[in-house]
C-alpha cells in the first residue's frame, strides 16, 4: 500500500550541496519530479529525428539550384538555337540557363565528362561514346533525329564506298557529322592513306568550297545545314543529295542509326526539291546530364523539350519527342519517372520557387514525423523501464548478500565483509532519485535491505 502524502524527510545526502544557480535548481527539481530517464529518452528521440531530417535533406539535394549550364554547339547552329529556346522557357520558371558554346556533340560530351568543367546538361548525338567511358552521365531521353546529309558534285553515286579517293569535308572536329562520317568510313573500307582527303572546315567555308568545286563532297548534320543552305546547294545542277539506298542495312548494323526519308518536294515544292524521295540515316540527339542533376531541373528540362521538340516536323510526328530511347547512356531514374507519370505534383500545381520550398520542408518534416510519432508513444514505456531497472538491479546484489550470509556458520571476517557490502549498497540506494510515482518501489527496496540487515545481524558470530 502506498503511503499517504505528507511531509517527507530528505535523505541525508540531499543536503550535502545546495544548488546555487537557477539552472542547477531547475535540474534538481526536474530530477526530483521526473528523474533523469524521461528527458534522456525524449532527448534521444529528438536527436535521432533531427539527424534523420538533416540526412534526408542532404541526400535528396532538396534545394533546387536556380541556375543551369548547358553545352550547345557553334554559334548559329541548330543546337545553339534550340538552347536559346530552352533558356526562354526555363526563365519563365525563374531558372537562369547559361549557354556554353562548343564545337558540337563530341565537345559537349567531353565537357560533361570533365569534372572540372561546370556543365550540367548538353546535346549529344547518339553513338558518340560507350557508357563505360562516362559512368557519371545519364540521359534524359532523345529529343530529335539528326539526319546526316551528303552533298556531292559530279555523277550520281549509290554507295558510300564510291567516295574513296575523293576530297571530302566532314565538318569541324568534335562535331556529330565528323564522328558519324568516321564510323561510316570504317564500315565502307575508307581508311587514312588510301588517297581520300578529309577536311574539317566550318559549315559556311565548306559550302562555298563545294559550290566552287574545291571539294567533291560535304558531310553535314541537319543542325548545321539550314533549309536555305540546302536549297542553295540543290539548285546547283552539279550538286546532288546522296540517297542512302542501304539505309535499312546501316540501321541494323549500326544500332544507334535510324532510317529516315526526306519526301519529294519537302525542301521546295515549287521547284520540286528534291525531285524524289531520298533515304537518309540519322542518329537521335540525346539530352545528356550529369547524374547529380536535381530532379526538379530534370522535370523542367523535359517540359521544355516537350514544348520545343513535341511539334510535328520534317522527320517526326507530333508528340514523338522527347522519348526514353536509350543508346549510349542509361535513362535517369528521374526521367523514367517523368515519362511514366509526368511532372511532380508540387511542380505542376505551384510556381517553381514555392514547389521547391515545399519539397525542402517535407524533406525534413516527413522523416522527423516518422520517427517522432511512434517515438513519443513508446517514450513512457522506455522511461518506466529505465526507472524500474535502476531499482531492480539492486535486488540482484541484495540476493547475493543474503545467499552468502546463509552459506554455513559466519566467522567475524565474513560477517564484517557482508555487513560492509550491505552498508555500501544501502548508501548507494539512498542516493537514488526517482519520480514520486515510483517511490513505492524505492521504499520497498529499502525495506528489503532492512530485512536482510536484521537477518544478518541475527547471525553475528559470538565474541
Amino acid at each position: 500500500m502506498r503511503r499517504p502524502p505528507g511531509p517527507m524527510t530528505l535523505p541525508p545526502d540531499t543536503h550535502a550541496e545546495v544548488p546555487r544557480t537557477r539552472l542547477e535548481r531547475a535540474r534538481a527539481r526536474l530530477a526530483t519530479n521526473v528523474g533523469h530517464g524521461l528527458p534522456i529518452s525524449i532527448g534521444l528521440i529528438l536527436v535521432i529525428s533531427i539527424v534523420a531530417g538533416v540526412l534526408a535533406f542532404v541526400f535528396l539535394n532538396s534545394a533546387p539550384p536556380t541556375t543551369l549550364t548547358m553545352a550547345s554547339g557553334p554559334d548559329g547552329s541548330a543546337f545553339r538555337l534550340v538552347a536559346e529556346q530552352y533558356r526562354k522557357i526555363l526563365a519563365r520558371e525563374g531558372v537562369t540557363v547559361k549557354i556554353v558554346p562548343s564545337q558540337g556533340s563530341r565537345d559537349n560530351l567531353a565537357q560533361l565528362a570533365n569534372a572540372k568543367a561546370r556543365v550540367d546538361v548538353g546535346f549529344v548525338v547518339g553513338g558518340e561514346t560507350a557508357t563505360g567511358d562516362a559512368p557519371r552521365l545519364v540521359s534524359l531521353g532523345s529529343v530529335s533525329y539528326q539526319p546526316l546529309m551528303i552533298f556531292y558534285r559530279g555523277k550520281s553515286r549509290t554507295l558510300l564506298s564510291e567516295f574513296k579517293g575523293h576530297r571530302l569535308d566532314v565538318g569541324l572536329e568534335g562535331s556529330g557529322a565528323s564522328a558519324l562520317a568516321q564510323r561510316l568510313f570504317e564500315v565502307n573500307g575508307i581508311k587514312p592513306g588510301d588517297g581520300t582527303q578529309i577536311g574539317h572546315a566550318p559549315s559556311d567555308v565548306s559550302v562555298k568550297a563545294l559550290l566552287d568545286g574545291h571539294i567533291d563532297a560535304l558531310f553535314a548534320m541537319s543542325d548545321s545545314t539550314p533549309t536555305a543552305t540546302m536549297r542553295q546547294l540543290l539548285r546547283d545542277e552539279n550538286i546532288h543529295l546522296f540517297d542512302f539506298v542501304q539505309a535499312e542495312g546501316y540501321s541494323h548494323r549500326i544500332t544507334f542509326l535510324n532510317r529516315l526519308v526526306l519526301p519529294r518536294g519537302a525542301i521546295d515544292f515549287g521547284e520540286d526539291i528534291p525531285a524524289q524521295d531520298v533515304a537518309l540515316v540519322a542518329p537521335t540527339v540525346e539530352l545528356v546530364a550529369r547524374d547529380t542533376l536535381h530532379p526538379a531541373l530534370s522535370d523542367l528540362l523535359l517540359e521544355a523539350a516537350r514544348e520545343v521538340h513535341g511539334r510535328a516536323g520534317l522527320y517526326k510526328k507530333a508528340g514523338e519527342f522527347p522519348a526514353p530511347l536509350e543508346h549510349d547512356f542509361p535513362i535517369s531514374a528521374d526521367a523514367s519517372r517523368y515519362y511514366a507519370s509526368g511532372r511532380g505534383f508540387f511542380y505542376r500545381t505551384f510556381p517553381f520557387w514555392i514547389a521547391s520550398l515545399i519539397e525542402r520542408i517535407l524533406a525534413i518534416v516527413v522523416p522527423m514525423t516518422i520517427i517522432l510519432v511512434p517515438g513519443i508513444k513508446i517514450a513512457p514505456a522506455v522511461f518506466r523501464w529505465r526507472t524500474e531497472s535502476r531499482i531492480y538491479r539492486w535486488y540482484a546484489v541484495l540476493q547475493h548478500i543474503d545467499r552468502d550470509s546463509h552459506q554455513g556458520p559466519l566467522n567475524q571476517a565474513g560477517f564484517d565483509g557482508l555487513l560492509h557490502r550491505l552498508t555500501h549498497m544501502e548508501s548507494a540506494v539512498m542516493k537514488l532519485a526517482v519520480p514520486p510515482a515510483y517511490g513505492d518501489l524505492l521504499y520497498d527496496l529499502r525495506g528489503h535491505i532492512a530485512v536482510v540487515r536484521k537477518s544478518l545481524l541475527a547471525r553475528r558470530p559470538a565474541d
